[in-house]
């Protein structure tokens, strides 16, 4: 790419919502290039089964959704390139993204960065990350044959992945905070896995460290109703929520919500005239993957205008 290149459109982050944009845009021969520093197709490759998503009557693995999604978007011609973008820039005419150091300009950027997962903030959860700590039942889960694992969260990601593990493990200790945030219909599975003996619920349960011998969790020290008590297990599960990726738009001028999420308008630009966002880095989103494709149809067709206006 030449330094002095304009591109037509940068979008950052290759999930299902700049991927979906990207097949509107290339369709329409609009020059798109996307970012991604992680794992294409974002959150939604490493999900074990995607049920809700339109089209699929029998669910989709979560890894095939994302590789179909890149594949559609790189038959139109959009390039994909892994890179980590640390800063956005309003130039005007254009706009400035900063990828791995080098600047690429761009007549309009699409913020697709989604979000990632929240830790708990214990002693032994950043020490034993991937060593006895997880936070993808998909992709470690299969490690934890016939052993005991703790899952920590109440809300959908929680119950979903504890209900996932019990395909692998003896047997599964869910500590909640408060009490069950999960919806109806997951409260009604995880019933049967508590019924069945696979899942015990540990409610009004707060962990305070993660317990490691020789390199090897071994037990998670957690207060229950108050009362200090020891859990041993071979792994523990993290499931508390997501926070958006939004840290790289420090001084952008780009507004964003107190949660951190980028605020947009009923086009879903931002504040910054030709800088959209979509999927669940926008605040307003209903974080379902579904609904990230759909906006990022809605976000191509405006900047196909934007750009359109501007030429």
């Amino acid at each position: 790419m030449a330094d002095n290149e304009i591109r037509d459109v940068v979008m950052i982050g290759a999930g299902p919502s700049s991927l979906a944009a990207a097949v509107y845009t290339t369709r329409e021969n609009i020059d798109t290039v996307l970012f991604e520093k992680g794992a294409i197709g974002g959150l939604a490759a490493i999900t074990d089964m995607v049920d809700n998503y339109p089209g699929f009557p029998d669910g989709i693995e979560g890894l095939t959704l994302a590789s179909q999604l890149e594949k559609q978007a790189e038959r139109f011609g959009a390039h994909i390139e892994f890179g980590d973008v640390t800063a956005v820039r309003n130039e005007g005419d254009f706009k400035v993204v900063v990828v791995d150091g080098k600047e690429v300009k761009a007549k309009a950027v699409l913020i697709a960065t989604g979000s990632d997962y929240n830790k708990i903030g214990v002693p032994g959860e950043a020490e034993y990350y991937g060593r006895g700590v997880h936070y993808c039942a998909t992709c470690d889960g299969a490690f934890y044959r016939d052993k005991r694992l703790v899952v920590v969260g109440g809300g959908n990601s929680a119950v979903q992945e504890a209900i996932f593990l019990t395909r692998f493990t003896s047997h599964i200790d869910l500590l909640v905070r408060s009490h069950i945030k999960a919806s109806e219909v997951l409260q009604e599975d995880l019933q049967k896995y508590v019924d069945d003996g696979k899942i015990t619920i540990h409610i009004s349960t707060t962990t305070d460290e993660i317990v490691a011998t020789d390199g090897k969790v071994t037990s998670v020290r957690v207060h229950e109703n108050g009362e200090e008590t020891t859990i041993n297990v071979d792994g523990v599960f993290v499931f508390v929520g997501l926070k958006p990726n939004t840290q790289f738009l420090a001084g952008s001028g780009i507004e964003l919500d107190h949660q951190g999420l980028i605020k947009t308008d009923n086009k879903l630009q931002t504040n910054l005239a030709g800088i959209f966002a979509s999927g669940d880095v926008r605040s307003g989103a209903t974080m379902q993957i579904a609904s990230a494709v759909g906006e990022g149809a809605t976000a191509a067709l405006s900047i196909r205008e934007y750009i359109d206006e501007h030429k």
